[in-house]
């Protein structure tokens, strides 16, 4: 307890209720589009994390992407506004790195529609169980 303070002044706690997310932020708030504020949030991120350990400043960035520091600054703190899913595709492949986009039926039996979904290619030397490439 910090000097000065006495029990009989802190605050009383209340538990919150708590709600299970549906693994979509943008959905549980109630935006419109939610599944394409996901896709874009996570390429961002995508883009960030290759930015980071590539130890590039973002103006270096900038270059390579084409676009000014500020927005690279907006872009790695998730402030996507005026960046499509294409420029962010477009940014990634700037980076060195293939967007591979896979059209796939929906599960037999599930109701549900469609669904975009990012996932990351395992490195092609694991793929290929460990053997060096020739």
């Amino acid at each position: 307890m910090r000097a000065g303070a006495s029990p009989s002044n802190r605050r009383a706690t209340t538990k919150a209720p708590v709600e299970r997310s549906s693994g979509n932020v943008f959905e549980d708030i109630g935006l419109a589009q939610s599944a394409e504020l996901l896709v874009k949030s996570e390429i961002a991120a995508r883009i960030a994390l290759i930015i980071e350990k590539r130890g590039l400043t973002q103006a270096r960035a900038a270059e390579i992407l084409g676009i000014d520091q500020p927005s690279v600054s907006d872009l790695v703190r998730g402030r996507l506004r005026g960046f499509s899913s294409d420029r962010l595709f477009r940014f990634l492949n700037s980076l060195g790195h293939d967007v591979k986009i896979v059209i796939a039926p929906r599960r037999r039996h599930s109701r549900r529609t469609g669904h975009l979904h990012v996932v990351d290619e395992p490195p092609r030397a694991a793929a290929a169980g460990g053997r060096a490439r020739r």
